[in-house]
């Protein structure tokens, strides 16, 4: 008698879905560089990358990634904005912040606008493996001396080694009028590369000026110039 036996032919494993991540930064180098950097990890892809905001909403609007690394600074608008869009258009999406800007000055608000970690491009080789990793897990990314920093704010100790820059007082929007004014940008410039108006950008003038404790446009445009040469 014939053996009916069958055997069960052996079910393929599934492969392990990858991390999908958009990079947003508009250096091509950069842009170059952080992509083999994450690509070599077996479990990340790098499955779009943008050079500005407009090119960041159209990517993620066709499919958003799991995470989005972003600049603060990117040709044709602010990084902050655009982490704002992201946290309310996609809450999925972890965000993570790959710039030069000045932790101390930046990374609150950067924790504000919806980031998940804040890592320094001069730190990135060594780090952002680490950050992606860390976000995704639903933690919180930021170096040492900025997490020691946020919980000395948190509970009123002062942080004697990183007094409070005045600028700190500035809003989102005023703190980037300021860059723009220190980058030589006039009024009108300033306007149309933020799309807004004239009479805003002159309102975000005065208010910088009264906070930063100016006297007239001529300081402003100094302590502005000074600051971008600066950081």
């Amino acid at each position: 008698m014939a053996d009916e036996s069958r055997t069960t032919p052996a079910r393929k494993s599934q492969p392990t879905p990858r991390v999908r991540v958009m990079i947003v930064d508009d250096h091509p180098l950069m842009r170059q560089g952080l992509a083999a950097l994450i690509s070599a990890e077996g479990d990340f892809e790098i499955c779009c990358e943008a050079s500005g905001v407009a090119e960041a909403r159209q990517l993620a609007a066709a499919g958003p990634p799991h995470v989005a690394i972003v600049d603060l600074t990117l040709s044709d608008g602010s990084g902050l904005e655009l982490l704002k869009e992201f946290r309310t258009a996609y809450p999925q999406v972890k965000l993570l912040v790959l710039t030069m800007h000045e932790e101390a000055l930046f990374a609150e608000r950067a924790m504000r606008a919806g980031a998940a970690g804040y890592v320094h491009k001069q730190q990135a080789s060594r780090t952002i493996i680490q950050a992606i990793r860390c976000v995704l897990e639903g933690r919180t990314y930021l170096s040492q001396p900025m997490l020691e920093r946020v919980v000395q704010l948190a509970f009123g100790s002062p942080d004697k080694e990183h007094p409070r820059s005045m600028l700190e007082s500035l809003s989102d929007r005023e703190l980037e009028v300021f860059g723009l004014i220190g980058r030589g940008m006039t009024t009108g410039a300033i306007a149309s590369a933020l799309e807004i108006s004239h009479k805003t950008v002159q309102a975000h003038r005065e208010r910088i000026k009264d906070k930063l404790k100016l006297k007239n446009s001529v300081e402003l445009t100094k302590h502005a110039v000074q600051w971008v040469l600066e950081h």
